[in-house]
């Protein structure tokens, strides 16, 4: 189990002098316009509107050879940086399509004080071990560069740039990783320009809390605005220091090179600040559970700091878990749990509060190395192309294939990867063309945890005909047949909460050590590794690691002097892709694969096709609460969508309810307000339509109401609340009040294009008892529409938040830091950083 906690900054308190009373008083009384809370265009739900107010292009220089006079890069983001992806473009002169190492950029992060930024020891850069010679290397050989005067001497073969930490002693060798690695390094040693002159990529940037060498982010001092960094830019044309290269490779010397150097383009990186600075004194209210939340609480916590004597405390748990903790609470128990599917109980009682709408998202990051290293941005997965690769059926996800190690017995017959399967290259037709098996992606990146959302999955493929009857056994068109150790566990018919490794296939490993042969055996859980959560999937995706550990490696300090290690990613072959929540898809600016609704037609999540599916949901067996039902998906709905839900016991004590309630106002109001502004609704999150946001606003009432005095008094519980022991039907957030009836079930679809196949999926494949499956028709107006104008209880949520707002900020308090992450890994979870 996975635990990530989120701990609300530190503001500083403020008096409110009379004048900001007089101002809030008369604010109050100002009407507000009608129109939705946070209401966004329809739009792919990766990146907010205003992260473009923050880009900034610089031009390049002439430098020796003219190389960059024509060149122009813009960095997409500069402010109110996170742990994120962030887009760096770039337009130039045409260069030849074949060219080798030549006409790229290379990209690092930095730290440094200096206004004109930083030192070429102050960055990030050297890990990578990709492209020709040393041009991914802090190493400069001798003599390479007239202007070198530096770096000419060294303890080895060639002198060095030593890396110099924020803090700490620099590094001793070219190779010296105590800092970064190979398996965590952000830098970009080779980002291919297209024979356009143009080209693209995300580049990852690091917080204080990933990289404390670099320090993006922290405060040194109480008062003090977070450390600024900076993205640096060294463009490579054709030729080295000494002159145009004449290598057939291309170019052979680092960035870091004085001459190269010399042509860096520098951009200034202002992070929101990192550090838990809320007053610890502050009385701490403890909520729990699903990581649908996690970036949208994150987002949240310094505005439900502010002016208020309670600090809120997010721990990220498993759905499942944190129900039973709501039915058998412990003193330390959370006061409120995050959770997708409700708690059904009749005791204890509690409400069900609609807080976010968002969903899940088959991220990747693909380098196509038969095309030059180009960026691969658009996939489409049929169910059933999903169901292998969560049921290891492709020989390669469950061991690496050479001549002593062929594809295991009970796998002979199948695709031995997916880029090589008929129906992917069906679908995708870029990649129908002769490709080798073992250039692909890899086992596909789930995490290791039990979640609401996991069943989610589950549900998805059972809703489709031929990827439902593929769990079953039935062989697809081409012959390949589900692996028979996950047929064995019924996935046809039952969606767990988790994602099995099922198949005990060991391979062995082996290294000749003073003429011995070593060995040692790997299973699918090194070679298809597990992450510890969705973000970190999403992190392990943007880098292009999977993790996967089954490289026989020389180590000392190993029984037998081996060790298993992970593979080489090099740039221009990196190949990921994993099952995450579109909110970490989005922060790290994942491609998203787009995967077939209930019609059949291939969607990604938009912020109209979640509101599309929130739209067509079913209650659950609680009513007011909405199912996830990927059969009802239609209409252009996204079908691995999801609402979380804040279940909140009544018999707590009155100031807690109180603080609760709060929390789910915000949510419910200010917290719906798409942007990058902490505060605000991260990119990955649909505004919740006007149904769920009145729901939610009376559950937060009931709660402040608690449990009735006498029995038979459900007064505490209002219609539409969702709390145990049900409300009326239609009843706000219920289908027929939220977009004109929805229907309780829905057809299922066929194959790869979502054509035959009508028929109904089995029960347990729809949860809750108004999920049966069935026909009917779907809303009658759009679902962005359906988020409607602001209540009379909104206006007077927004008024209560206005109000605080202008007699907080009278004093002029500054903005605090965004959270504090602390992860612990789940079981059986792989390495990697989150």
């Amino acid at each position: 189990m996975s635990v990530r906690d989120v701990t609300v900054p530190r503001r500083i308190r403020i008096k409110a002098g009379l004048g900001a009373l007089a101002g809030a008083v008369l604010l109050a009384l100002v009407p507000l316009p009608s129109g939705p809370a946070g209401a966004a265009e329809a739009g792919e739900v990766r990146a907010a509107d205003t992260a473009e107010d923050s880009a900034v292009t610089k031009t390049g220089k002439k430098g020796p050879y003219d190389d960059f006079s024509d060149l122009k890069v813009t960095v997409h983001q500069t402010r109110n940086l996170r742990a994120q992806g962030v887009e760096v473009s770039w337009s130039g002169p045409e260069s030849p399509p074949e060219q080798g190492f030549r006409n790229f950029l290379q990209v690092m992060q930095c730290w440094g004080d200096d206004p004109a930024g930083p030192d070429r020891d102050q960055c990030e850069f050297g890990a990578n071990n990709g492209g020709f010679r040393w041009m991914s290397q802090r190493a400069i050989p001798k003599g390479s560069d007239p202007l070198e005067k530096e770096y000419v001497e060294g303890s080895g073969n060639n002198p060095f740039v030593p890396f110099r930490p924020v803090e700490g002693e620099p590094t001793e060798s070219a190779t010296d990783w105590t800092y970064f690695s190979a398996n965590d390094t952000n830098a970009q040693p080779w980002l291919k320009t297209r024979p356009d002159g143009g080209g693209s990529a995300v580049f990852e940037v690091k917080t204080a809390v990933e990289a404390p060498y670099l320090g993006c982010g922290a405060i040194e001092r109480a008062g003090a605005k977070p450390r600024q960094c900076w993205l640096v830019v060294v463009p490579r044309g054709v030729s080295d220091p000494d002159g145009p290269s004449s290598s057939g490779e291309g170019l052979a010397t680092s960035p870091l090179s004085q001459t190269n150097w010399d042509q860096r383009l520098v951009f200034p990186m202002e992070f929101g600040p990192v550090g838990n600075a809320c007053p610890a004194d502050m009385v701490e209210r403890r909520l729990s559970g699903s990581e649908l939340l996690t970036d949208a609480i994150s987002s949240w916590q310094s505005s439900l700091c502010a002016g208020a004597d309670s600090r809120f405390t997010f721990s990220q748990f498993g759905e499942d878990y944190v129900r039973n903790l709501i039915r058998n609470p412990t003193s330390n128990s959370a006061g409120l749990g995050i959770t997708i599917d409700p708690l059904e109980d009749e005791e204890p009682a509690v409400v069900h509060a609609p807080v976010a709408v968002s969903g899940l998202a088959v991220g990747f990051f693909w380098e196509d190395r038969d095309n030059g290293g180009q960026q691969v941005r658009d996939l489409k997965l049929s169910p059933r192309l999903l169901a292998k690769l969560l049921t290891g059926s492709y020989p390669y996800d469950v061991r690496q294939l050479d001549f002593s190690n062929p594809a295991p017995e009970h796998l002979k017959g199948n695709a031995l990867s997916i880029v090589v399967d008929p129906e992917f290259k069906e679908l995708n037709p870029a990649f129908n063309r002769p490709i080798a098996a073992q250039i692909n992606p890899g086992g596909i990146v789930l995490q290791a945890g039990n979640s609401d959302l996991n069943a989610l999955v589950w549900r998805y493929l059972q809703s489709n005909r031929e990827a439902r009857e593929f769990l079953a056994g039935k062989p697809d068109p081409w012959g390949m047949k589900v692996n028979p150790f996950y047929k064995e566990l019924a996935l046809d018919q039952t969606a767990p909460i988790d994602f099995p490794k099922a198949d005990p296939t060991e391979t062995e490993a082996w290294l000749i050590i003073n003429n011995q042969k070593i060995t040692m055996q790997y299973g699918q859980q090194e070679k298809s590794p597990y992450s510890s959560d969705m973000h970190n999937a999403a992190l392990r995706v943007r880098r292009g690691a999977t993790g996967a550990t089954f490289v026989p490696a020389l180590d000392a300090s190993s029984p037998g002097g081996m060790k298993l290690v992970t593979s080489d990613s090099a740039p221009g072959e990196r190949m990921a892709y994993g099952i995450v929540d579109a909110a970490s898809a989005a922060r790290y600016r994942l491609d998203i694969a787009a995967i077939p609704n209930a019609d059949g037609d291939y969607v990604k999540p938009t912020t109209d096709s979640l509101l599309q599916a929130v739209a067509r949901m079913p209650d659950s067996a609680v009513k007011g609460v909405k199912a996830p039902t990927p059969s009802t998906a239609k209409g252009g709905a996204y079908p691995l969508t999801a609402v979380a839900y804040a279940v909140a016991p009544l018999d707590q004590p009155a100031d807690a309810r109180r603080d609760y309630a709060r929390l789910i106002r915000y949510a419910a109001g200010a917290g719906q307000t798409p942007g990058l502004t902490p505060g605000e609704l991260p990119p990955g999150y649909a505004p919740m339509p006007k149904a769920l946001r009145d729901q939610a606003l009376a559950a937060a009432d009931g709660l402040v109401r608690g449990k009735p005095a006498a029995p038979g008094d459900d007064e505490s519980v209002p219609a539409g609340a969702g709390g145990s022991g049900g409300s009326d039907a239609g009843a706000a957030g219920g289908p027929a009040a939220d977009s004109g009836g929805t229907p309780a079930g829905g057809a299922d679809t066929g194959g790869a294009a979502g054509g035959s196949g009508t028929d109904t999926p089995s029960a347990s494949a729809t949860p809750g008892a108004a999920a049966a499956a069935g026909g009917g028709s779907g809303p009658t107006e759009s679902a962005s529409a359906a988020a409607g104008g602001l209540t009379p209880g909104e206006v007077l949520g927004i008024i209560r938040w206005v109000l605080l707002g202008v007699l907080v900020t009278g004093g002029a308090a500054a903005l605090a830091g965004p959270v504090l992450l602390r992860l612990s890994a789940r079981r059986a979870a792989a390495g990697g950083s989150g």
